[in-house]
């Protein structure tokens, strides 16, 4: 049976973290122990688009991990850990991972995957940031996409760390975004 046969009836056609049902595909997990459909999820477009950075996180799409978290396939549980690695300056995924309990080799193949903090943060004065922190815009920056201008001066609270050690994602506008860090002065 192929790998994409084995993932659509094992996740009953539709995608293993929101359980959408357009463009569903394979997903290959990096760091797997092995090729088999064990260590791949079914995604639908909007997870892989997300997953892969083709679009901006939609932080409020990820509470569907709060349901697939739960599954009993160890691909799915480490894809579900990632992600709520990802979104972890929200408070119900801070929540999520605390529940979340995953078997020693699952977790060291979802720890494989994430960004590594050895690389700090920094702001402007080269103080390290962390997620929760919370710091300020020390110049005006066109936010792309969203069709505003982040002011210098605006407070950003409860900052997250993205996979780019020279960026962090917070709320401007209602807007979460990701901002260059060495555009931001920590609090």
């Amino acid at each position: 049976m192929s790998l994409e046969k084995h993932l659509l009836e094992r996740a009953n056609h539709q995608c293993e973290l929101c359980t959408a049902t357009d463009r569903l595909t394979p997903y290959a997990i990096e760091y797997s122990p092995d090729t088999t459909a064990n260590c791949a999820v079914l995604l639908c477009g909007n997870c892989h688009d997300q997953i892969e950075g083709e679009v901006e996180l939609d932080i409020n799409h990820w509470r569907c991990l709060n349901d697939s978290m739960w599954s009993q396939t160890s691909a799915v549980q480490v894809m579900a850990y990632r992600m709520l690695g990802r979104v972890s300056s929200e408070s119900w995924a801070q929540d999520s991972m605390d529940m979340l309990y995953l078997e020693d080799e699952v977790k060291q193949w979802a720890e494989a995957g994430m960004v590594s903090n050895d690389e700090p943060t920094l702001d402007v004065n080269g103080v390290a940031l962390k997620a929760g922190d919370s710091v300020t815009i020390i110049k005006d920056l066109d936010v792309k996409g969203a069709g505003f201008t982040a002011k210098r001066g605006t407070p950003v609270r409860n900052i997250g760390l993205s996979d780019n050690p020279l960026h962090i994602e917070g709320r401007v506008n209602g807007q979460r975004i990701v901002i260059i860090a060495a555009y931001t002065k920590k609090n």
